[in-house]
């Protein structure tokens, strides 16, 4: 029997919700511990973009390349609107998918990690 594979398309934002990233991948949760500990180098890892706000999910590869593309060509009000139907208060969705959210404390913050990081 053939493993039915997951794809996911996801907008992470930074800190303040100024700058978004929308990304496609066939394990979230390995590719949100990759935005959040920098492991890979470019806009993300630049722009302190690692705040996972928005996720949807499908089994067909070309749907989610599809529909990546699609949502990198709107506008910012119609991706804002995205995130506010299922997270209104724009919360960072890491700990409902069980990721490992602050893999390292800030050393201003030796209890934990940084707000926003």
């Amino acid at each position: 029997m053939a493993k039915e594979c997951r794809y996911f398309v996801y907008l992470l934002t930074n800190w303040n919700n100024k700058v978004m990233y929308v990304g496609m991948t066939n394990d979230l949760v390995r590719r949100v511990y990759e935005h959040k500990t920098k492991a890979v180098k470019g806009f993300t890892e630049k722009y302190n973009v690692n705040r996972l706000v928005y996720f949807e999910e499908t089994s067909d590869v070309y749907a989610a390349i599809s529909r990546e593309k699609e949502i990198k060509k709107w506008r910012r009000e119609k991706k804002n609107a995205l995130v506010i139907q299922t997270n209104p208060g724009w919360r960072d969705l890491c700990d409902d998918l069980g990721v490992h959210c602050h893999p390292e404390p800030c050393p201003e913050h030796s209890e934990g990690a940084c707000e926003g990081s």
